[in-house]
Order: structure tokens, then C-alpha cells, then sequence
């Protein structure tokens, strides 16, 4: 979580709060292209772009932070967040999804390390088809939790996947 933090105040330094245009559902497609990439990466076992999963993985877990806070503040509003409020807010977002993963992995059991990182790609994009279907339906849900809950869920699978990734170099 710390390199993904990183990068994302890295970028922040250069960009600023750009993507704060975006709405959520740009953010969701956002996620789908980098979480389709791996999957092409891993079926043909070749790329043509010399960046390979993991910073796609990266890439994911800080879409999906975008994406949470986009959820809470609204895209449109203030537009132009400090660089000090980004990062507290990227690190609250960050400690309440730690929180979640440490509650999922007593209650699995450390699954996920028996799991293959192909495994991880298809949970995403199952995820992401799943917000799609929120989305398409104005937030609206019969049973299911929201799309907040989601973009928590796809940040535990790519940081299973960045951790595998970073064991297997």
C-alpha cells in the first residue's frame, strides 16, 4: 500500500486533483482498461508496452482510491485539493479498506495466498461488471452493497496481486 501511496502523491506533485473532473463511472472504465490489460497480458503472454502488471495493479488500487473518494465528495466539487487534504484523505481511505482486509483474511484464512494471480485479474473484472451494473442503475440496489464496496474488494485483490507479483521477482 505504501508504493501505491507513493506513486499517487507522486503524480499528485505533478498533476494535482485533475481527475477530480471525473465521475465515478469514468473512473469504473478507467479501471476496467488497466484490469483488461493484465488479463490480455496474462493470455498471450506477451506485451508490446514495456510496463507489465504490476503497475497496472498499482494503477488499480489508486483508480479505485479516486474512485472512493469521488463516491464521498462528489465529482465537480471543489476541484482543487491541497496536496496535505489528498494525502490525509488517501490515508484514511487506505486504513478503513487495511481495516477490511485484515477482517476478510482471519475470516478466509489466507486463501488468497493459495490463489493464482490470474484469479485476482477475473475477481477484478468480475467486480468491475458489477459496479457497471450499479452504475447503470443509478446506485440503485435490491440486496447487494454498493459500489463503494466493490472498489474496497478490487484494492484487496490487486495488493494480493502486487504482493504475489513482488514474491515471485
Amino acid at each position: 500500500m505504501q508504493l501505491c501511496r507513493d506513486i499517487f502523491l507522486k503524480k499528485n506533485q505533478d498533476y494535482g486533483t485533475s481527475w477530480r473532473i471525473l465521475r465515478p463511472s469514468s473512473l469504473t472504465d478507467q479501471i476496467f482498461i488497466k484490469a483488461q490489460r493484465i488479463r490480455t497480458i496474462e493470455e498471450k503472454g506477451t506485451q508490446r508496452i514495456d510496463e507489465g502488471r504490476l503497475p497496472e495493479f498499482i494503477g488499480i488500487v489508486n483508480y479505485c482510491i479516486m474512485a472512493l473518494i469521488q463516491v464521498d465528495l462528489g465529482a465537480n466539487d471543489r476541484l482543487n485539493l491541497a496536496s496535505n487534504e489528498i494525502a490525509a484523505i488517501y490515508k484514511a481511505k487506505t486504513d478503513e479498506i487495511r481495516v477490511l482486509m485484515v477482517d476478510k483474511n482471519h475470516d478466509y484464512g489466507d486463501a488468497w495466498r493459495s490463489m493464482r494471480i490470474s484469479s485476482f485479474t477475473d475477481l477484478i473484472l468480475m467486480k468491475l461488471l458489477r459496479i457497471k451494473s450499479i452504475e447503470g442503475n443509478n446506485g440503485q440496489t435490491i440486496i447487494s452493497e454498493g459500489t463503494a464496496s466493490g472498489y474496497q474488494d478490487i484494492i484487496n485483490y490487486a495488493i494480493f496481486g502486487i504482493i504475489k507479483l513482488n514474491e515471485t521477482t
